[in-house]
């Protein structure tokens, strides 16, 4: 079957695969459409930072050479011994975490900080950028039959932004910016407003994320290099806003959400940060203001599922492109890399998908 696989920075390679066997306790799922993620970019440039290089993941035993792709859905095309929840033929989104289960966090049912944590598509066991992979039945969720399969590609990254907003202090009537415009921080703006938020700031350098997330739910954006976007919003929110969602994963941007959110408020950092950053501890100390970091998501596919499926959250407005895998280089890592009108790329393995 056809996959690709991650060898370095800027090596990632479309080859044939064996296909993954089915074991007790797991489907194999045709993909129909997975997602380049944010994550995937940062492997592709700047790799390896979350794929196993030097030892093999302590989940999967397996390291580099990795197939990547964590944001898919696809069909049920075989069930292994004592899987009881699905059958062949089920449509299904994964939820792509691996954990230990026996680590505190675990224990705990706090999953997504496990002490091993890995990802499908990023630890090994197969991945989205495949023509098929293999999962636990734990780590597949049935998609509404009115979701289409681009649809419930979004789910994976749709449920970060849920799961930020759950997370967070946010209550009805709440104000809220979001510092970054990418694929999550637009999906944070959706989710921000499903929960009852009356005013939401974007906060995004380029122009056409910008438009973006006045399409999808911002009331008011702002452009860092027109205005001092601190005082912008101190001024619009008299005083700050409750929440500040920080999703850039930049220095002098995290500094601004913390700036920007009132006395007593609260700033979320959604982003995986490459390097150190540096805030000024009193920017916190003499405000009280709260900071917590969220990671990934737990306990939240089935909900986000509706979500989508209900048009509380529209993900699929985001897509803006659908390639197939033999182009993922060039049309699909290459433009997002060079292109900034683009939000999320849809990649299938299957050849019948063309560009």
């Amino acid at each position: 079957m056809k996959a690709a696989r991650w060898y370095g920075v800027k090596d990632v390679r479309v080859e044939e695969i064996p296909e993954q066997q089915v074991k007790p306790g797991m489907v194999k799922i045709r993909v129909e459409w997975c997602g380049i993620c944010g994550t995937d970019l940062h492997e592709y440039l700047a790799g390896p930072i979350f794929l196993p290089s030097k030892e093999p993941h302590p989940l999967t035993n397996e390291k580099v050479p990795l197939v990547l792709g964590h944001e898919f859905a696809g069909e049920i095309v075989e069930i292994g011994e004592s899987v009881t929840k699905f059958k062949v033929g089920d449509r299904v989104a994964v939820e792509p975490i691996l954990n230990c289960g026996e680590c505190g966090a675990c224990r705990s049912g706090i999953y997504n900080l496990c002490e091993k944590l890995g990802f499908h598509g990023l630890a090994g066991g197969g991945g989205g950028f495949s023509e098929y992979t293999v999962v636990k039945e734990n780590m597949v969720h049935k998609l509404p039959d009115q979701m289409s399969y681009e649809q419930g590609a979004m789910v994976e990254p749709a449920a970060v932004a849920v799961h930020a907003i759950r997370q967070s202090k946010l209550q009805v009537g709440d104000k809220v910016a979001v510092f970054g415009a990418g694929p999550i921080g637009l999906l944070t703006i959706q989710a921000a407003k499903a929960a009852g938020a009356s005013q939401i700031i974007a906060v995004e350098l380029s122009e056409e994320r910008r438009e973006f997330a006045q399409k999808v739910g911002a009331d008011i954006v702002l452009d860092p290099k027109s205005v001092d976007v601190v005082k912008e919003i101190q001024t619009l929110t008299n005083g700050g806003v409750d929440v500040s969602f920080e999703v850039a994963g930049v220095e002098r941007v995290l500094n601004q959400a913390i700036e920007s959110a009132k006395f007593d408020g609260q700033i979320i950092i959604v982003s995986v940060w490459e390097k150190a950053a540096t805030i000024l501890p009193n920017s916190l100390v003499l405000k009280e203001r709260e900071m917590k970091g969220i990671l990934g998501y737990r306990d939240i596919f089935p909900e986000v599922i509706q979500l989508i499926a209900n048009g509380s959250i529209k993900a699929e407005e985001l897509i803006t492109k659908k390639i197939n895998i033999d182009h993922i280089i060039e049309e699909g890592f290459e433009t997002l890399v060079k292109e900034k009108s683009h939000v999320k790329i849809l990649v299938s393995p299957r050849a019948f998908y063309l560009t």
